[in-house]
């Protein structure tokens, strides 16, 4: 039997237990409406074994992709798994747009978060009244995956780098989604994506070394939380491998997922990700082994082939055939899935608990009211000198310039705007008068040195395909804006629509930059004769698949403008019809205060399917910057975007920084209440802002411990540390003491306005075995004080909080010895702090005389962590000619005499040796190699002498493509 939880009992004991004990129930016809499974007094499980008991092999096997249909003769309708919810429901029309899940997160706020969740899950079931073609109420949300590398283009889906805030409000939200009852869901939210996420370069294909240790405190910790607390109904298996298999077919799913929650989990694949097995991943030959695979390693919903269910269903079907799968296999996945149909309420009279919520929920005021507030609640205050922050309201003659001072964009995820308050235009309903507004780019014109003909675009509201014409004004004039990295995006000043390509063609005929492979991105290069080749930088252009050439130029006899190579390219002359610069100088000129808003474009700077190269503002942006500022020395910043950002010297040149993600339809009023003191900034970053990319190594490498990445074990300067957050009042922390299941501190506001602080308390461990934390988050808690007020903050901790992964025994542990417990407003900012002895234990010496898995070392060089099978297991194997694992602290006793060792692979030999890779030689073991890296042999050596006493042991492997995966020292 698979898995940790109960199971679906076989369909003759589910009659049997229905004749016994239901029989009064039981209808004379199927379809009748008090069939058991309609019957909401009974028991979910009991329902679910009636439902399961009723339905035919084919129908069980319909229920496993993601659109299942309608059984018609039990009057079941369709259901589909997979709405998208993460900061608001998305795709299916006009709904409450929230900051993206990076903004909710830096609000610090487990009630705001669960506040949105519910509004979140209100508008999912007012959707769910607009759709006839099926249920919709699976919810793939949140996404919990850690922002370990700030380069991932998915940032802004993520909540934190650090698993416990993760956890908390993930947690929180899910709460909110789910309404607070497991056995009746508003909505079923899905976690994503298990496991190990965090880059996009080819991400389907890469493979996150996942070490035990950084698996069980890092990646496994976030997702743990939401689950535990039944806050989470499943997850979502991403495309990556892990330790050499997908994750499409991690056992984890099953052997670990599953024993999480205290209630049946509906798992689903990432869209596609079925074909990948035996597509690029060539991990499978055929669909129908992958399929099979992935039922057995828990997967119960497939979302591959789009609304086409037939090459799944065919795939289980003749899995079954050749004895892959088995009808107890079909039934515990189709189990899954009924069980939170049933939960839903779907099997309910009127839809169960949540059914009466209707379409008036969708952009009610009173969510318009909690995007207001968590688009407040979520931007952080970098830096304020001087207190150059709040403005004055009384100073009305105000200019907000920059390229997103007077829009708003929407991410992949976000759903459609209802109305768009942008930065201008909060500031300006603020202070109840006009502003002066520039968005500070260029304006130009580009002229063929050929032909003499211009660049022109269509002058109607849909555009036509550009052109070389002889023309002159607004037709042949566009506003480049720069996103950085050498990329712009060209706005028509015919029509204000975005040029962009439609695979025939450009034209100017795009709101805003977007699409899957937003076509609307250009380069403008500049040759050695100062002329300008276009290039095209849609996102396709970057698939192994296109082929064709990324130059502009003439095409046909009307001038069209194409695709060329770049020999055919034309050369343009780039004549700036108005500087952006001198435009938003001469806006700011003379006026109170000026307000700059720069940042990113999320459809362009990183998204899914494209990492980030870097994480600096554009260089047009920050000349921009420092012209207005030197123009007026009345100068605040906004920058609004999804990422931690390098900033260069600007953070040092501009007095006040104020950073919000893309924050929704109310981004410009909360701006304008924190701008201006009506709301006081209470966001804390939820990542480590670095000063260089060279601060981070490769975006592959997920070894958290060994690379010293995040807050935790960063030892560099950040820019902005973890946790920080500034506030226009101030906070005093008075001693840090010992509660019965915590710590206490008194935090008074000194300052001469109400706030919120959140306040964080951190541990350190001064002595362990293993390499520890510089600090760690443990708790933290939001608290609001007026002037003067203090108010006592209980945080809990206990002892078992101060676990980690013991890799030489495979359990959790807690260490006898000294602990610091810091509390403060950061990471970096510790106001108070105790230490605490711990009776914990003493991790004894290593027994390498028992059998040890490879993958549980101390250290290592040159090796990757591969799939030890197919279907379980880790091994390691040498990524290059003496490759090293480390085994520290081993007890050889009165004197070891041989090892052997499960090798499988490339031929190579395995040396031991003591002390350190070129340390004392005691044995050399061969191998000859195996045809398959999954065919293990037994391979051993003499010690050369009798081995004693404690060391420390090192494995050191020659000859790349030599796979370890158990070994003994006796």
């Amino acid at each position: 039997m698979r898995g940790s939880k109960k199971r679906r009992r076989s369909t003759l004991v589910v009659a049997l237990a229905l004749i016994a004990g239901l029989g009064a129930t039981v209808p004379a016809h199927a379809d009748d409406p008090a069939y058991p499974f309609r019957d909401p007094t009974l028991s979910v499980d009991q329902r679910v074994d009636d439902l399961l008991g009723r339905l035919t092999l084919d129908e069980k096997i319909s229920l496993l992709h993601q659109y299942q249909p309608a059984i018609p003769r039990l009057g079941i309708q369709p259901f589909r798994t997979g709405t998208e919810a993460l900061h608001g429901v998305a795709w299916l029309g006009e709904t409450t747009v929230f900051p993206q899940a990076i903004g909710l997160a830096s609000s610090w706020d487990p009630a705001l978060m669960e506040r949105v969740g519910s509004a979140v899950g209100d508008e999912a079931r007012g959707f769910q009244q607009e759709r006839p073609e099926g249920w919709g109420l699976n919810l793939w949300a949140p996404v919990v995956n850690l922002l370990r590398d700030p380069r991932w283009g998915r940032n802004e889906e993520g909540y934190s780098e650090d698993p416990a805030l993760t956890g908390a409000l993930s947690t929180a939200y899910g709460e909110g989604l789910t309404g607070g009852d497991p056995d009746h869901l508003k909505t079923a939210p899905t976690l994503k994506h298990y496991l190990a996420n965090n880059n996009e370069y080819h991400r389907t294909t890469t493979s996150s070394d996942l070490r035990p240790r950084v698996a069980k405190e890092y990646d496994e910790a976030a997702f743990k939380p939401a689950l535990q607390a039944d806050a989470a109904t499943g997850v979502m298996s991403s495309y990556n491998l892990v330790n050499g298999r997908p994750n499409t077919v991690n056992p984890d799913l099953d052997d670990v997922v599953r024993g999480w929650s205290s209630y049946d989990l509906l798992n689903v694949t990432d869209a596609f990700a079925p074909g990948n097995l035996p597509g690029d991943q060539q991990y499978f030959p055929s669909v129908v082994e992958g399929d099979a695979a992935a039922i057995k390693a828990g997967i119960d919903s497939f979302t591959d082939n789009n609304a086409d269910s037939s090459v799944t269903t065919g795939a289980v079907k003749s899995a079954m055939d050749k004895g892959l799968l088995k009808e107890a296999d079909v039934d515990e996945a189709a189990g899954h899935i009924l069980s939170v149909r049933v939960r839903l309420g779907e099997f309910d009279p009127g839809g169960g608990t949540y059914g009466a919520i209707d379409k008036s929920v969708i952009n009610s005021p009173a969510h318009q009211k909690l995007a207001r507030e968590a688009a407040t609640e979520g931007a952080v205050l970098l830096k304020n000198q001087a207190h150059t922050l709040p403005l004055k309201k009384s100073d009305k003659d105000v200019a907000v310039v920059g390229p997103l001072a007077d829009t708003l964009y929407t991410d992949w995820y976000s759903g459609s705007l209802p109305y768009a308050v942008t930065p201008a235009e909060g500031i300006a309903a603020e202070l109840g008068t006009d502003v002066t507004s520039s968005e500070g780019v260029d304006r130009v014109a580009l002229r063929n040195t050929a032909t003499g003909k211009y660049v022109t675009a269509g002058t109607d509201t849909d555009g036509e395909p550009l052109k070389e014409a002889d023309a002159s004004g607004t037709a042949t004039q566009f506003d480049v804006f720069d996103w950085g990295g050498g990329v712009v995006t060209l706005r028509s000043a015919a029509n204000g629509k975005y040029v962009g390509y439609n695979w025939s063609s450009f034209v100017n005929d795009q709101v805003q930059p977007g699409g899957w492979f937003a076509q609307q991105q250009f380069r403008l290069e500049e040759q050695g004769d100062g002329t300008y080749l276009l290039r095209y930088a849609g996102y396709e252009t970057e698939e192994s698949w296109w082929g064709n050439p990324v130059y502009l130029g003439p095409t046909g006899t009307d001038g069209a403008l194409g695709l060329v190579a770049k020999e055919q390219a034309a050369h343009y002359t780039k004549d700036v019809v108005r500087s952006g610069v001198d435009a938003a100088v001469a806006a700011v000129k003379g006026k109170d205060s000026a307000v700059v808003v720069v940042g990113s474009n999320p459809s362009i700077n990183g998204r899914e399917a494209h990492d980030r190269t870097d994480m600096s503002l554009a260089p047009a942006q920050e000349a921009l910057v420092r012209a207005v500022r030197k123009a007026n020395p009345n100068t605040v910043v906004v920058v609004e975007n999804s990422y931690p950002t390098t900033l260069g010297a600007l953070q040092q040149d501009v007095p006040a920084l104020l950073w919000t993600s893309h924050a929704g339809q109310e981004t410009g009023n909360a701006l304008a209440d924190l701008l201006y003191g009506d709301a006081n900034p209470s966001g804390r970053l939820t990542q480590t802002w670095y000063r260089s990319e060279s601060d981070l190594p490769s975006i592959l490498d997920y070894d958290i411990i060994k690379s010293d990445r995040t807050y935790q074990y960063f030892k560099g300067q950040a820019l902005y540390p973890f946790g920080h957050g500034l506030s226009y009042t101030s906070f005093r922390y008075g001693d840090l003491r010992r509660t019965a299941n915590g710590y206490e501190v008194k935090v008074t506001n000194t300052g001469s306005r109400a706030g919120d602080e959140v306040v964080q308390l951190y541990t350190h461990q001064r002595v362990s075995r293993d390499k520890q934390p510089l600090k760690q988050l443990k708790a933290f808690q939001r608290v609001s004080l007026k002037p003067g007020r203090t108010k006592t903050v209980h945080l809990k901790l206990s002892p078992k909080d101060l676990a980690h992964w013991d890799v030489t025994r495979s359990k959790w542990t807690v260490e006898k010895g000294t602990y610091d417990v810091l509390v403060g407003s950061s990471s970096a900012d510790i106001r108070s702090r105790a230490t605490w002895q711990v009776a914990g234990e003493t991790i004894p010496a290593r027994d390498l005389t028992r059998t040890t898995r490879a993958e549980n070392f101390d250290d290592y060089d040159g090796t990757r962590l591969v799939d030890e099978s197919k279907e379980r297991g880790t091994a390691v194997a040498a990524a290059s000619d003496r490759a090293w694992l480390k085994f520290t602290d081993t007890r050889l006793g009165s004197g070891a005499t041989e090892f052997s060792a499960r090798a499988a692979g490339a031929a190579g030999t395995v040396e031991i040796r003591l002390g350190s890779p070129t340390g004392t030689l005691v044995g050399t073991a061969a191998f000859g190699g195996t045809s398959s890296p999954y065919t293990y042999e037994t391979v051993s050596a003499d010690l050369s002498r009798a081995t004693k006493g404690r060391t420390d042991v090192y494995l050191v492997l020659k000859g790349a493509g030599l796979r370890l995966s158990t070994f003994s020292v006796r």
